[in-house]
């Protein structure tokens, strides 16, 4: 007597009951519902990516109409009707592939066979498969059926491609979304499936695998089948990342964290090892993006940074980072040199994720200068109840001086205006510190030397053509200007931006600009 023939995973695996689904538990509780209650569409769309279970639950659906007693959800396997379903030898379950029947004369064969009773079940079950596959005309012949069937007959259309389906077909039925599986749900069930099997595979492997199914149960099987075929009963890591050219996780991680800081020399050994091992790029790509991405989201949770890549980096510098390698995929995978455009993609994302915008170093100086601290003596200044916080002045009104003070930072190209609205005391019995008026502040743009200019108040009798010669650090002029400004200014500019205060100069009047 033969041997039973040998069947892989993914068919001895396949669930026979609704209990038996993973991971489209939305989709189980649906029929479930339908079923108990009598409430049974005439026509079903299962939608969904491949392997996520559309063919095995519209098998299961088709036992729960026919079995004994039925329809209800909880059947019997060795019910006759339910052996001969799974056998393929129900007459009245008819499985169409409409990838190589997708014609008008195959849609008429499927209209003319409604017209018929099934012969030992309730029900006559239609399961069509990639629906999306039947032609125009095929489609429009199956209108009036899908729209009026005998009451007999059940469809169940099944496709991966659901915006190939014409309207007035998805109007017709009761469409259900398939989901991708989980990676933690795929790796748990490979872990029962293994179990079962007799075959020892550490976690890591699990996940490796879960990882490149893409959220196909199916697909993680047909990968578990190979990948014992390769290493025997005993799975590890190592054996699936070379088989299908992965990067291990711990890589991964290196990886990301040599981008947040900024380390080239790491980026580029990682590099060298992926091409040494065989890595395909475009996974280690796909890998580092989804990492990128989850700092993302920890970004936006935690407020502004995140530190998951290993260094701290602000959401803006993470969204570029990503938006980087998203940009890289199309060089890596059409390129003469895949691995050139790889290492250029990642040095790139090194770039990217140490740039700041104008505006994000705007809001930081602001922010600085909310926090300078006050003179000893001096009254701390609170926002008026009846004023915004956005519009309080960070800095209190400067004591007048004999002549303006004018510092000039140069290689900066934006004017940062300080805003001076009015101010009150804590105490009740001492006088409010007057609002300033737009004589009293003024901030100059010297252009000539692309320059911002802070411009300290001074009294309305003194003009800035009082103001000498230029004058450099060291000199007595220079150093009673810098050391005029308030306290921590010049260090919050010094750190911020990497300015030095290099030169006091006048400016022409018509050089002068009230500040916008």
């Amino acid at each position: 007597m033969a041997e039973p023939a040998f069947q892989v995973i993914a068919r001895r695996w396949r669930p026979r009951r609704f209990d038996e689904l993973v991971g489209q538990e939305h989709i189980v509780r649906t029929l479930r519902n339908a079923l108990t209650t009598k409430q049974l569409a005439h026509a079903y769309l299962f939608v969904g990516p491949r392997g996520t279970g559309k063919t095995t639950t519209a098998r299961v659906l088709a036992k729960a109409l026919n079995c004994s007693g039925g329809p209800k959800a909880d059947f019997s396997l060795d019910d006759p009707v339910c052996l001969a379903i799974e056998a393929g030898n129900c007459l009245d379950v008819i499985e169409i592939d409409a990838a190589s029947n997708r014609k008008l004369e195959d849609a008429q064969k499927i209209r003319e066979e409604c017209q018929f009773a099934p012969s030992n079940c309730p029900y006559k079950v239609f399961i069509i498969d990639e629906v999306h596959q039947l032609t125009k005309e095929a489609f429009n012949a199956l209108l009036k059926t899908l729209e009026e069937p005998p009451p007999w007959v059940k469809f169940i259309l099944a496709t991966t491609e659901a915006d190939k389906v014409l309207p007035t077909i998805t109007s017709r039925c009761q469409r259900l979304e398939f989901h991708p599986i989980s990676e933690e749900v795929i790796a748990a069930q490979l872990t029962r499936i293994v179990k079962a099997d007799g075959v020892t595979a550490d976690q890591d492997s699990l996940t490796a695998i879960a990882r490149l199914a893409n959220g196909g149960m199916r697909d993680s099987q047909s990968i578990l089948d190979q990948v014992i075929s390769f290493s025997g009963k005993k799975v590890n890591e190592a054996d699936v990342l070379s088989i299908y050219g992965l990067a291990s996780a711990q890589q991964v991680q290196d990886l990301g964290k040599a981008i947040a800081t900024g380390d080239g020399k790491t980026v580029l050994a990682l590099c060298d090892a992926f091409h040494a091992e065989g890595r395909d790029l475009l996974r280690v790509l796909a890998d580092l993006q989804s990492r990128v991405r989850q700092a993302v989201l920890d970004s936006v949770k935690a407020g502004g940074t995140s530190a998951v890549l290993g260094g701290s980096l602000a959401t803006e510098q993470l969204v570029r980072l990503l938006e980087c390698l998203q940009a890289g995929e199309q060089g890596i995978r059409q390129g003469l040199s895949p691995r050139a455009n790889f290492e250029v993609t990642l040095l790139k994302a090194i770039e990217q994720s140490r740039s700041r915008s104008i505006d994000s170093l705007i809001k930081d100086i602001a922010a600085a200068a909310a926090g300078l601290p006050r003179e000893p003596g001096q009254k701390k200044i609170n926002p008026s109840p009846a004023t915004p916080a956005a519009e309080v002045a960070p800095i209190r009104a400067p004591e007048p001086m004999p002549a303006p003070v004018v510092a000039s930072v140069v290689a900066v190209a934006r004017t940062v205006p300080v805003p001076t609205p009015a101010a009150r005391v804590d105490e009740a019995d001492e006088p409010a510190i007057p609002q300033l008026s737009d004589e009293e502040t003024i901030i100059a743009e010297n252009r000539e030397a692309e320059s911002f200019n802070f411009v300290l108040p001074a009294l309305p009798t003194v003009t800035v053509a009082e103001v000498g010669k230029a004058s450099f650090p060291g000199e007595a002029d220079f150093d009673e200007a810098v050391a005029s400004l308030p306290p921590g200014l010049a260090e919050k500019l010094r750190v911020t931006l990497g300015a030095e205060f290099t030169a006091l100069r006048p400016i022409p009047a018509g050089k002068l600009r009230k500040p916008i």
